[in-house]
């Protein structure tokens, strides 16, 4: 492993045990305030911790299994541990979110009365404050390893900082105005919400099991970065994807026909140390080709040329 790795092996590894860890005490705060309680809001809040625990557990072993070096039966690593890991996260959260909004909307028929609010809402202000430090870090880590894992678990307790809020505007409605609808209704709101998490975290998983391309803004990064080597003339077949943290480019080059092989292959080595400065990690495969291998109008070939006029985006695969 490179130090880059390394470096981002130990972030990933530290950001999944705080998870864990903070998780754990939310479970232990919450299950004592909902048996004080019997809030439903507060309920709807500890289902929603519980299964954020089990789905961190689940990060942290996928986690491990991605930062697997690659071997002779997995060549291109075992990144997509990390995709999976998001689908099994996005089946808990969905399960909770129908769990929630079910016993929700039966709170309106049999409502129950809300017991010694104020403990529950002292609660709800300290898991607030434990899961914005663990968030912060996790964007922190996220942005600096690019992790799905990560990312997907940051996305579950920003969404508990939001439905946190409602818990306890839940709880000051109920407790000081008497207002009982109010904990079935931010039930219901809170099962919205973590549902729609959960649909963005099973899409991005799906994306990256397969193979979808990477963002048209990373496309354009690098397209932009194979043209600061001068001698590159146009490029054609980019394909892209990602693994885990990692990105997969592959393109075509094409050069001076006139060149010897050595230069060309020299070109290439340049575009690579160019990319791979840019996404640490990555792993680039470049095919040289001499001008005119290509007609001009070959779908998704770009030319400096169109690059300088400000009309280099990479486009789309045909």
């Amino acid at each position: 492993m490179t130090e880059i790795d390394l470096s981002r092996a130990r972030l990933m590894k530290t950001a999944t045990y705080a998870a864990v860890t903070v998780a754990g005490v939310l479970i232990a705060a919450k299950l004592g305030a909902w048996l004080m309680t019997g809030s439903v809001a507060m309920l709807g809040s500890l289902v929603d911790s519980t299964l954020d625990a089990i789905a961190s557990v689940i990060n942290l072993v996928a986690v491990r299994h991605a930062l697997t070096p690659a071997d002779n039966e997995h060549r291109f690593g075992h990144g997509k541990a990390e995709a999976i890991a998001g689908l099994g996260q996005g089946a808990l959260i969905i399960g909770s979110a129908l769990f929630l909004l079910a016993e929700s909307a039966s709170r309106f028929f049999r409502p129950v009365e809300v017991q010694q609010g104020l403990l529950g809402i002292s609660v709800i202000v300290f898991a607030i404050v434990l899961t914005l430090f663990l968030v912060a870090y996790q964007m922190y880590v996220a942005r600096k390893t690019k992790s799905l894992a990560i990312t997907a678990d940051s996305l579950h307790y920003r969404g508990d900082l939001l439905m946190n809020l409602g818990v306890i505007a839940a709880l000051v409605l109920t407790t000081f105005f008497g207002m009982a609808w109010a904990d079935p209704v931010f039930g219901i709101f809170v099962a919205l919400y973590v549902g729609y998490a959960a649909a963005m975290i099973v899409r991005g998983s799906y994306d990256q099991l397969m193979d979808h391309e990477l963002p048209d803004e990373v496309r354009d990064q690098i397209v932009a970065e194979v043209f600061k080597q001068q001698e590159v003339v146009a490029l054609h077949d980019m394909k892209t994807r990602a693994s885990g943290g990692h990105y997969i480019i592959q393109l075509h080059l094409e050069l001076d026909p006139k060149q010897p092989l050595v230069r060309a292959h020299k070109i290439a080595d340049q575009v690579e140390d160019l990319l791979e400065a840019l996404f640490p990690s990555a792993e680039v495969l470049i095919h040289q080709d001499p001008v005119g291998a290509v007609p001009p109008d070959y779908p998704g070939r770009v030319t400096r040329e169109e690059v300088m006029a400000g009309a280099g985006a990479a486009q789309p695969i045909e």
